[in-house]
């Protein structure tokens, strides 16, 4: 019989994070982004954590829990993202004094490599190499390899410990289903993960009620999941479209 992979709430799911952990953090430009796993995360108050995702988080008003917001709580040592800056002039990211002045490391990677070192660590693939970033800085004192008179760079894996992600729909076993932009993370991050934690939107449903041509996610990476509740117990949840 499989076991019970429904949490009763987002502190318990999150509870033995420890400090030091390495954790993927879902979302694209806010939809897909576990808002709810983040909070919990602050108060669970772990330190010195790695956390990779696409950006480190908005200029949000009123402030939505994000990467800078676990920056501003002093528990973050390093972020491994595609951008530190918002892409707004006018907008001022928390996270961007923090690495400007040196107290928050940042190691940036290209968006589309960032998702391929991501699936890579998932495939089991240690390494590859890609064309993105030579004769950049990025670059600078990395190993490359002339393939065919192309140069290409060489990338690891992008292992994780623990991948918070959000789904729109889930069965009791961890199959899940995205909405649009939900999948350009979540996904990939959910395979890398040794433990892979969901936030999701809809009531879970019972083992095998999603159809299996409907499954973006298979539940063998999938191994908490939470319900998110209604406001104001449950952050940002989103306005479900009239159409699918």
């Amino acid at each position: 019989m499989a076991r019970n992979k429904t949490y009763p709430d987002f502190d318990a799911a999150v509870a033995d994070i420890p400090d030091g952990a390495v954790i993927a953090i879902g979302g694209f430009a806010g939809p897909g982004t576990p808002y709810n796993l983040i909070a919990a995360l602050a108060r669970r108050g772990a330190k010195r954590l790695t956390c990779i995702a696409n950006t480190t988080g908005g200029a949000h008003k009123p402030r939505m829990p994000d990467i800078g917001m676990l920056v501003e709580n002093g528990q973050v040592a390093k972020v491994i993202c595609s951008f530190t800056a918002a892409t707004r002039a006018s907008d001022v990211l928390p996270f961007t004094k923090y690495y400007e002045s040196g107290e928050v490391e940042a190691e940036i990677v290209p968006q589309g490599t960032l998702a391929e070192r991501l699936r890579a660590a998932g495939a089991g693939i240690p390494a590859f190499y890609t064309p993105t970033a030579v004769g950049t800085e990025l670059a600078e004192g990395r190993e490359t390899r002339e393939i065919n008179g192309r140069r290409y760079l060489l990338e690891y894996a992008l292992p994780v410990d623990f991948a918070f992600i959000r789904a729109a729909r889930a069965d009791a076993v961890g199959n899940l289903r995205f909405h649009r932009s939900q999948r350009n993370f979540n996904p990939l991050m959910a395979m890398a993960a040794k433990t892979t934690i969901v936030e999701v939107e809809e009531d879970i449903l019972p083992a095998g009620a999603i159809d299996a041509d409907d499954v973006h996610t298979m539940g063998l990476v999938v191994h908490r999941l939470i319900r998110v509740p209604p406001p104001p117990m449950g952050l940002w949840t989103r306005k479900r479209e009239a159409a699918r």
